[in-house]
């Protein structure tokens, strides 16, 4: 097996840049604002969780490497304190607002970000009529010159809510059931929806709930529980669908029912948490994505790629930095709580573990030397 001072030589030759940071506490949290500045926040029970605004230090600011810079860490621009756990965080864009979500989960609250000081303020709450117990409202936001809240812990409960009159915009008016594991806004009328059970669908707001839907979860899962996200652009099929227990899915909007292609990622085992599951396309990158939430590792895939045998794929990049970085020295090695992709390095990801590590880091292709 590997060990971590094996893996630090490998590095000097995997990675173009990497930086590794401490928070006060673990993070499921990962939110851009602009390019430089990141979001994080707690979520531990029973305690107040820190919300930061962070920036990146200067060198991975720059577009081409400048030589050496005095400040190589994050820097705190502001802060705030929660009283609940926050599973989800969401900037409003063109704003200094920010939409949490969390345990307990019968609300949801806005944050303001101080522009005479270094505080981040709640300044409202916007209730959430679901009375769910354990279950959490998944958030995404409509930007518009009238932002607004999309929210739901289930299908049922789905809402589009007025950020600032708080008015109800639109609602699925079904009694559906089935509880959502995520949410994303495509743009100014549609978003997407996926359910735990792997159901996705694309809803129109400008039309009654109508939704173009996989009524079925996709063949093979086994029962596991699903993630999923539409990439904006590019070629190819562009939404990803991925199972906690490794089966990834690949769809065409035009057609949900039938994924485009089916592959089985090499994970190390099941997803102990289903609610870290994470799967991202790159923004900078036409055919790239990336898994997380089976263990201390970020895989990333070409989904073009047909190596490995059929019905399996094999990872372009491997990140093990939050495994062989980890001090503690007792018990199971860290999880990873969430990552995403730079919105401008093509392959410069952050990443997140469950001992409160955050990595930056910019990995190497080497089929470019090829």
């Amino acid at each position: 097996m590997e060990s971590a001072e094996d893996w630090l030589v490998e590095s000097l030759r995997l990675y173009q840049d990497f930086h590794a940071f401490d928070l006060p506490g673990a993070t499921r949290v990962l939110e851009w604002i602009g390019d430089k500045g990141v979001f994080v926040a707690g979520y531990e029970k029973l305690k107040k969780n820190e919300i930061l605004h962070l920036t990146l230090p200067p060198r991975l600011s720059v577009k081409e490497n400048q030589g050496l810079f005095p400040e190589r860490d994050f820097k705190v621009c502001h802060g705030g304190f929660s009283d609940r756990s926050i599973f989800d965080l969401k900037h409003v864009p063109d704003t200094r607002l920010l939409v949490t979500s969390g345990l307990p989960g019968c609300y949801l609250q806005v944050w303001q970000i101080a522009e005479d000081s270094d505080v981040i303020e709640a300044v409202r709450t916007i209730a959430v009529h679901e009375k769910e117990g354990s279950l959490w409202p998944r958030i995404a936001i409509f930007s518009s010159v009238a932002p607004g809240v999309l929210h739901g812990a289930r299908l049922s409960g789905l809402k589009v809510v007025d950020l600032e009159s708080q008015k109800v915009t639109y609602t699925s008016g079904v009694s559906d059931s089935e509880e959502l594991s995520s949410l994303q806004v495509l743009d100014a009328d549609t978003f997407a929806f996926c359910c735990t059970s792997g159901r996705l669908g694309l809803v129109d707001t400008r039309q009654k709930w109508a939704p173009a839907e996989n009524v079925n979860p996709s063949p093979g899962s086994g029962g596991g529980r699903w993630c999923a996200e539409v990439r904006g652009q590019g070629p190819g099929p562009n939404i990803a669908s991925l199972c906690s227990d490794g089966l990834l899915c690949l769809l065409d909007p035009r057609d949900l029912r039938h994924p485009v292609r089916s592959v089985r990622c090499p994970v190390s085992t099941p997803s102990p948490d289903p609610e870290l599951l994470r799967v991202t396309w790159a923004p900078g990158l036409d055919s790239c994505l990336a898994i997380s939430g089976f263990d201390g590792t970020v895989q990333v895939y070409d989904v073009t790629s047909r190596d490995g045998m059929e019905g399996h794929v094999e990872p372009l990049f491997t990140h093990r930095g939050h495994v062989f970085l980890d001090d503690h020295g007792t018990g199971a090695a860290p999880l990873v709580t969430t990552h995403t992709w730079h919105p401008r390095k093509p392959r410069t990801l952050l990443s997140a573990a469950s001992d409160a590590s955050v990595h930056v880091w910019d990995w190497v292709d080497f089929r470019a030397s090829r």
